[in-house]
């Protein structure tokens, strides 16, 4: 069996380090992606090969996947990973920002699958996992465009598996809990930094320390449990549209289904305050 081509972005930390090591180790030829390629250096010791990619410049994605075609003559599997969360009020957030948080967590996603889709539909096979978020399903306040971002992420990906129906390319997305990266602490600092003199700024600044304490805590999956479901989803022969991973996920979700709406508000604004 030949060995299958892997592209993973957001590759120099967290769950994309992990699953790129995961894949390597389980015989898959694969490429992460990132802007630290010092970080990503260190990838090379378990057989990942670290690739240059900024996905919010076009010129970057393009000869990432010239080089892979070049060297590989194929591509199987593309794992959308990169991203991050632009915590703060939508009062405070600048919409410069709320656009740089859409174009690497949307667009930035949605440029690389219109790189990949010719070559897929040229293999007549090929899969696109998308890692997403709870976030894309559940919202909650001070995350106001980091959760649009990945509800836009969602639908994109649901018409993407419709457009795609019946041409050998599947596609996944992956929805994570709460995961214990650095992700959470960075999302923390920027709702603090930018809320200090507005209305929001004592909330804030409370919310964060408990972020601070809860990306720390046992509710938050280590990334490689989280891994292991983005293995399942690149790997699966029959796929599910969706995969929930890490601790919680199942929890919120069933939280969020079965309770009216105020008063899953009302359980979020709790929570919010006891953090």
């Amino acid at each position: 069996m030949e060995q299958e081509v892997v592209l993973i972005t957001g590759a120099s930390s967290g769950i994309g380090r992990e699953t790129a090591i995961l894949l390597a180790k389980t015989g898959h030829i694969v490429y992460g992606a990132g802007r630290r390629i010092d970080k990503l250096e260190s990838l090379s010791a378990f057989g990942v090969i670290p690739l240059y990619m900024d996905i919010t410049k076009e010129y970057t994605c393009e000869n990432a996947i010239k080089r892979i075609w070049q060297e590989q003559g194929s591509l199987d599997i593309l794992i959308n990973n990169a991203g991050y969360g632009s915590y703060g009020a939508i009062e405070d957030v600048p919409l410069s920002e709320a656009r740089q948080q859409l174009e690497v967590n949307v667009f930035g996603a949605m440029r690389l699958v219109q790189y990949v889709l010719p070559i897929f539909r040229h293999q007549h096979r090929g899969r696109i996992v998308m890692i997403s978020s709870i976030a894309g399903r559940v919202t909650g306040p001070f995350g106001g465009w980091y959760h649009a971002s990945k509800y836009a992420l969602e639908a994109l990906t649901d018409a993407l598996r419709m457009e795609t129906s019946g041409t050998g390319i599947k596609v996944v997305l992956v929805e994570p809990g709460l995961v214990k990266t650095d992700w959470g602490h960075i999302a923390a600092d920027h709702l603090e930094s930018v809320s200090q003199g507005g209305p929001y700024a004592r909330l804030a600044a409370h919310v964060a320390a408990g972020m601070h304490k809860l990306y720390k805590s046992r509710w938050c999956s280590p990334p490689a449990e989280v891994a292991k479901v983005v293995f399942l989803a690149a790997n699966a022969a029959q796929p599910q549209s969706r995969y929930l991973a890490g601790r919680g996920a199942y929890l919120i979700l069933f939280l969020h289904a079965i309770l009216p709406t105020s008063l899953f508000d009302a359980l979020a604004r709790r929570v919010m305050k006891k953090l």
